[in-house]
């Protein structure tokens, strides 16, 4: 439901948010559904999804993140989430929470104040703020948390040590020249 399958032959990391949700923002005319809550004007620049259980269920290509942060979603919340679509999350900047039921709740009744309903979340200091001024903690793996807060993938954190990688290459070089 986040992509459907016939947007995910593109490579690319961009391009994707237009089609998010695609069956439930739009008719088979393709025109917008005014009741879908991201196509309501007090959402459209959402960066914040609160969501219902198992969010990103059936979701485990890299595509569903990068339509989510190609839209402008930077921040999903939920009680529960399927493994990849998780792990991908982080992979692509994105941060999954998942907080108790009731929480999510409560976050989800603040969502009904519209444009008031603004959530601020600090990975920092691991809170969301409500729109009353309530705060919520939540819990993040402190791995993931550093690489959310210095921008980093996989590539990035294999680059931070690019002056061991050509140590090694320079003396693998001298030392086993028919590589």
């Amino acid at each position: 439901m986040i992509i459907p399958k016939l947007f995910l032959k593109t490579i690319k990391r961009s391009g994707l948010g237009k089609n998010l949700f695609d069956e439930m923002r739009y008719d088979d005319a393709g025109a917008e559904i005014p009741d879908f809550v991201l196509n309501k004007p007090a959402y459209r620049n959402a960066q914040v999804i609160v969501a219902g259980d198992n969010f990103g269920c059936g979701s485990s290509r890299e595509h569903a993140p990068w339509a989510l942060l190609d839209f402008g979603i930077r921040v999903v919340i939920s009680t529960s989430f399927a493994d990849i679509f998780y792990s991908n999350c982080f992979k692509n900047g994105i941060l999954p929470i998942i907080l108790p039921p009731e929480d999510v709740d409560k976050l989800m009744d603040d969502a009904g104040r519209g444009a008031n309903a603004v959530l601020s979340i600090d990975l920092e200091s691991q809170t969301i703020t409500g729109p009353d001024g309530g705060e919520i903690s939540f819990e993040v793996d402190a791995f993931k948390k550093h690489c959310l807060l210095n921008g980093l993938d996989d590539i990035g954190l294999t680059m931070q040590k690019s002056d061991k990688i050509a140590a090694f290459e320079a003396k693998n070089a001298t030392t086993m020249p028919w590589i």
